[in-house]
């Protein structure tokens, strides 16, 4: 049972059904997965409490 978790700033949710999908096809592809066993978390962190190389996601353009 693949779980996959990714963690991001938040993004829509049109956005997240299609990595969705994708992640499991790839898994379903690569590894013979079933699809209903690959399982996808979203971990969404708002900008204000994420820093990369010592800045603050807020800081940051959107991307």
């Amino acid at each position: 049972m693949p779980i996959v978790t990714i963690q991001q700033f938040p993004r829509d949710l049109s956005q997240k059904r299609e990595l969705a999908r994708r992640i499991t096809e790839a898994f379903t592809e690569v590894y013979g997965a079933k699809p209903e066993s690959v399982q996808v978390f979203f971990s969404e962190v708002d900008r204000e409490s994420w820093a990369k190389g010592g800045v603050m996601g807020c800081d940051n353009t959107p991307g």
